[in-house]
């Protein structure tokens, strides 16, 4: 059986949250440090001009929000990190705009994943689920931790995320809830961000309602594509196909919502050239064949149909469930975790290296 995520307790100010952070998990800091910096230097990027374009990046995190930028500072000093190796876990994508070293970059620093939400009204147990598969870089397996924040400046939360890294999703104690997954377009990586993504997941889990996420969105200009899976406990969601210069949103239909990576909404699928699917055709019977599993048992999906359904392995190892196969640059690509939510309830199960067997440990905001 895989050895469960770790769980990591913080509360405080920004910098004591980010210090209980990187202190309490500094080997798999290291290691996200580590493979964001192997990633980028085997791409041609040098250690000394990493450095150099992490440092650009740290006035920008904290023109977006000081807070951030001191948790960041935290993480570093409890970790015994430099500021800009933990700049780069969460800057890794943005900080390459302008520079002759991000088409080989961007080649390496994206995501794949399969996700889903149920409303209450299809759900078995009349409450929304909200499940993922993160289908990334099989070493995070070994970097990834449970991040349970205590927080008196807002919504408490409950975050999968990388060592180091500010956010990738979960939920907070309002019962908003956020996954992610990758998308691509010809507008991307034309223009610098406002803000990278990880601080806009983030400031979007923080929110005190669905409305006040998507405004957050809204108000953010992006560097890249990217799909953000949004919903609130009390019965409702929304998908954010988000390119450079728009965002598109699917709604649920018969209380489901899926995405794989690809462009769904039909005024995207026309504006748009969708560059992902010549790398990830997988996509669209990824996405076709969890729609028909969860419609197959609209109205009695439970969590035992969810978990089978994020484990169907046809056409292995490119199904829903990634076992793991060769990637770019000599790395190996799996699905890494697949994560559970039930925001009314305040639970989340993780499922670690899924692909070596469904084992789900239980975590609780409350």
């Amino acid at each position: 059986m895989p050895t469960p995520f770790p769980l990591v307790d913080v509360q405080g100010s920004p910098y004591e949250r980010g210090r209980q952070h990187g202190a309490a998990v500094p080997e798999r800091v290291a290691r996200s440090v580590a493979l964001y910096r192997g990633q980028l230097e085997r791409r041609g990027v040098s250690a000394a001009r990493l450095k150099e374009l992490a440092a650009a990046m740290v006035p920008v995190v904290g023109d977006y929000d000081a807070a951030y930028l001191e948790e960041l500072r935290g993480i570093a000093d409890g970790a015994g990190q430099t500021l800009e190796d933990v700049v780069v876990i969460n800057c890794r994508t943005e900080m390459m705009f302008g520079h002759a070293e991000l088409g080989r970059a961007r080649k390496g620093l994206d995501d794949g994943c399969t996700g889903l939400i149920v409303l209450p009204e299809a759900a078995a147990g009349g409450k929304l689920m909200h499940a993922h598969n993160w289908d990334w870089r099989e070493e995070c397996v070994d970097t990834g931790i449970v991040l349970r924040m205590r927080r008196e400046d807002g919504p408490d939360l409950l975050m999968f995320t990388e060592a180091g890294s500010l956010a990738r999703h979960g939920f907070n104690s309002a019962g908003v809830s956020l996954s992610g997954n990758f998308l691509s377009c010809e507008q991307d990586y034309q223009r610098p961000a406002d803000v990278p993504l990880v601080l806009v997941r983030r400031k979007m889990l923080e929110s005190t309602n669905i409305c006040n996420a998507m405004k957050v969105l809204w108000a953010s200009r992006r560097f890249c594509s990217n799909n953000l899976m949004l919903a609130q406990a009390q019965g409702e969601a929304v998908d954010l196909e988000c390119a450079p210069d728009e965002i598109f949103w699917v709604t649920p239909e018969d209380g489901l919502l899926v995405h794989a990576n690809h462009w769904v909404s039909p005024p995207a699928r026309a504006k748009l050239f969708d560059k992902g699917l010549a790398a990830n055709p997988d996509s669209i019977y990824r996405q076709r064949r969890v729609q028909a599993m969860l419609a197959r048992a609209q109205g009695s999906v439970d969590w035992d149909t969810v978990k089978r359904i994020l484990a169907d392995d046809f056409a292995a190892p490119d199904g829903v469930l990634r076992s793991p196969k060769a990637a770019s640059f000599d790395s190996i690509s799996a699905t890494v975790a697949t994560t559970l939510m039930e925001p009314e309830s305040g639970v989340m199960w993780i499922a670690r290296k899924p692909y070596e067997g469904r084992n789900f440990v239980e975590y609780r905001l409350f």
